[in-house]
């Protein structure tokens, strides 16, 4: 059976970014496996829908682009896209987040081997020791070393099955979805890099931000609530 991938970008004021993703994904893709590239806009209101229109208008964009508009939250926005996508595969991309040469064909490959869900290793684009030692350890299969920086591929079949996103998180929606892929032991790290901005580290100070990002988990892990989770994060980081 030929597989063919929809890419769902969730963006919220990533015009500084959008255009470069777009040309980066034509133009590292082929187009006859890919279904189409479905940008969700949560609400942006710094002309990110304006720059993506000027891209599907340009008469140039191969494969299909389709502009969805949506709720805020990046739950919402993956699962409003993910019903909208005609491919049997989704690849769910943030819009700072470059993935590889050829990255359609090697999730293609691993659907066809039956690895129904899994992302990439990834890189940060800082030369900074810690992040180049988080980058390093995204190659092993280690829970604790999956994020949704580092994209995520799914079979919708399968995607659907789980019951997609859970819209109660506002925060940590991709986590939870790679913790139920991890239950089934559904998830392979493909071994090839993706390439992710470094920029939340530079905005909030690097030792800072992963205090935060460790305590959210943390508390996840001992049964805190969507709710919860969000609160802090608008405390602390948002």
């Amino acid at each position: 059976m030929t597989q063919r991938i929809s890419i769902i970008i969730p963006i919220l004021n990533e015009a500084e970014n959008i255009t470069n993703l777009l040309q980066h994904l034509t133009g590292h893709s082929k187009p006859e496996n890919i279904a189409e590239i479905i940008v969700v806009d949560g609400g942006s209101i710094d002309g990110s829908q304006d720059i993506v229109g000027l891209f599907i208008n340009s008469g140039i964009s191969k494969p299909n682009i389709q502009l969805l508009s949506s709720l805020k939250g990046r739950a919402k926005q993956m699962n409003l896209g993910a019903a909208a996508a005609s491919g049997s595969v989704l690849y769910f991309l943030h819009a700072d987040s470059f993935p590889p040469k050829n990255f359609d064909q090697l999730i293609i490959d691993e659907i066809q081997k039956e690895q129904l869900a899994g992302c990439f290793k990834m890189r940060f684009n800082s030369n900074h020791w810690w992040l180049q030692l988080a980058s390093w350890l995204t190659q092993f299969s280690w829970r604790a070393c999956r994020g949704g920086d580092q994209s995520q591929f799914i079979y919708k079949k399968l995607f659907n099955e789980i019951g997609g996103f859970n819209e109660e998180f506002i925060i940590y929606e991709d986590n939870d979805l790679i913790n139920k892929l991890y239950a089934r032991k559904q998830f392979v790290v493909i071994q090839a890099w993706l390439t992710t901005s470094a920029r939340r580290y530079q905005t909030h100070g690097i030792w800072k931000l992963q205090y935060h990002f460790w305590t959210i988990y943390v508390k996840k892990w001992f049964g805190a609530s969507a709710t919860e989770l969000h609160n802090y994060y608008l405390k602390h980081i948002a």
